[in-house]
């Protein structure tokens, strides 16, 4: 393991000669929160790219490559591109236009001081659920490589609970620093080393695993290999569930008429339909109406720019989900023809194999690149969150009188505060998932905003659509009917009450009853 601590310690004497660099000359939260709005186009896409690409989904993308067999997931890339156009053209504009620092400032100058509290609280509430679920998942190959290391494959639950709080706080410490010390740039400019990393470590492993495969014959053998390894055991139906093997669209045909088919399409995580509604829906939330990626965009000098890189980013997205998912399914082949046992749980299964079967070098540099996008999407959400905390809240309600120097120091004191708050989170998930395996982590992780960022969505979609709909208190009841609705429905699926409804879709139900519900409410004529 000699070699793969080296590259490790590479990694985190870089990160951290970035970090203390970038936190030179910074006076203000404007430089702090936004980087003096002076980054160039490409930083903020890896930064972007970096941020989106979490744990959860460098370690449950592949799991489900693995599983599922096809290509289904990369469906949803098409709602992100659109949802990334609309954020691109519709929500930039406005935001540079009142040089916001906090995105939540917007809805003040639109409707007034009680929709900013309430949508920053409610994205405050949900980002420290979302991330410190996430932050759940960096721990997963910390603890799989302590019991290779140290032969404890027979700890107990206790243990194993003990072992990822002491994984999730050194990962938490370390990047909870050059946060604090650099702010966004550091957080930017990390991230464009950690997404160079990332891509390279995973282009090397698919080489490393079609080698594998290969064995002394070429490559067509190879990919022979793949396509009777992947179809044969997928339709053997003693073997596991037949699935339908390089299935790329899904189009929610059941067969069995209409009614069986809008079940199947609100019930199923992945169709086409779910791609080009509820995928644009939760991008549009998620990169329109979250402080923790619009703050990028936020950071170049004109909302031209912020756009070119959000829809450059999206444009990108397919590509990067289809090379996760062929890794996932590579690892399926690789296992198959060793007759390898893979681990219960599909989360589990990418990390099982980097630590046992990647050689010393490559091995080190994945657990890298899993630092990395840790990191990069726990910086982006602690940056985000001191930010939100300190001008919506700090400046806005306690301190509105604060200087640039108290104000930098407040957000300081907020990224250690909610450091320790996501410690908390993916604690208590770890353990939850520790003792309760049958759980499935990453549903709920890509799932929490889905029950609260529809209603942010209504809201920021009534002020950007309309000018004379929508006030703070009737706000405030849409936002809640948004919320209600959703999980109304969850709970009435929970009882078998009617069919289940998949996450994609909470935040598109959400944000069109948070709408509507708030159209009701004319604008006051003095906020006209």
């Amino acid at each position: 393991m000699s070699t793969d601590l080296l590259v490790i310690l590479a990694y985190f004497c870089a990160i951290f000669g970035i970090g203390l660099y970038a936190g030179r000359k910074q006076d203000s939260l404007e430089s702090y929160a936004l980087g003096n709005r002076s980054f160039p186009w490409w930083a903020v896409l890896a930064s972007i790219i970096a941020a989106e690409i979490s744990a959860a989904s460098f370690l449950g993308t592949p799991g489900e490559g693995f599983v599922l067999r096809n290509f289904t997931y990369v469906q949803l890339g098409i709602g992100t591109l659109l949802g990334r156009i609309i954020v691109g053209t519709l929500f930039l504009k406005p935001f540079y236009q009142y040089r916001v620092v906090s995105i939540y400032e917007y809805l003040e100058k639109r409707f007034g001081t009680t929709t900013r509290r309430g949508a920053s609280l409610v994205f405050l509430l949900s980002r420290v659920l979302a991330s410190g679920t996430r932050l759940f998942f960096a721990g997963i190959l910390l603890v799989i490589a302590y019991t290779f290391l140290t032969d404890t494959q027979s700890a107990t639950a206790a243990e194993t609970v003990v072992i990822y709080l002491i994984a999730l706080t050194l990962i938490t410490i370390v990047t909870t620093i050059y946060t604090t010390l650099g702010g966004l740039k550091a957080v930017v400019w990390t991230d464009v080393l950690q997404a160079s990393i990332l891509a390279v470590s995973v282009i090397t492993t698919i080489v490393f695993l079609i080698f594998g495969i290969m064995g002394d014959g070429s490559l067509a053998d190879a990919w022979q290999t793949i396509l009777t390894t992947i179809s044969d055991v997928t339709n053997n139906p003693c073997h596991r569930e037949p699935l339908q093997p390089w299935l790329l669209f899904d189009f929610g045909v059941t067969g069995n008429g209409f009614a069986e088919d809008i079940k199947y399409i609100l019930g199923s995580e992945y169709t086409l339909w779910s791609a080009l509604l509820g995928a644009t829906f939760i991008t549009m939330a998620t990169m329109g109406t979250d402080q923790d990626m619009v703050q990028r965009m936020l950071a170049t000098r004109d909302s031209s720019t912020g756009s070119r890189a959000v829809i450059i980013s999206g444009i990108l997205d397919m590509p990067i989900v289809l090379v996760f998912l062929a890794c996932g399914m590579l690892v399926f082949v690789f296992f198959e023809t060793r007759g390898i046992a893979p681990p219960q749980k599909a989360i589990e299964i990418f990390p099982y194999f980097i630590i046992h079967h990647l050689p010393a070098g490559l091995r080190g540099l994945l657990i890298a690149a899993l630092l990395a996008t840790a990191m990069g999407s726990l910086s982006t959400a602690l940056n985000a969150l001191a930010t939100t905390a300190t001008r919506d809240w700090y400046c806005g309600v306690f301190r509105p009188h604060a200087t640039e120097q108290q104000a930098l120091r407040a957000a300081r004191f907020f990224t250690v505060g909610f450091a320790i708050l996501l410690i908390i989170v993916g604690s208590v998930t770890a353990w939850y998932s520790v003792m309760d395996p049958t759980i499935r982590i990453l549903p709920i992780a890509l799932g929490i905003f889905g029950y609260t960022y529809g209603s942010l969505l209504g809201i920021f979609l009534l002020g950007m659509l309309t000018r004379r709909r929508g006030c703070d208190s009737g706000n405030m009841i849409a936002m809640g009917a948004g919320f209600i609705a959703v999980i109304s429905l969850e709970l009435l699926s929970h009882f078998h009450l009617i069919p289940p409804i998949a996450f994609p879709w909470r935040v598109t139900i959400g944000t069109l009853v948070t709408f509507i519900t708030g159209a009701l409410f004319p604008t006051p004529p003095q906020m006209h």
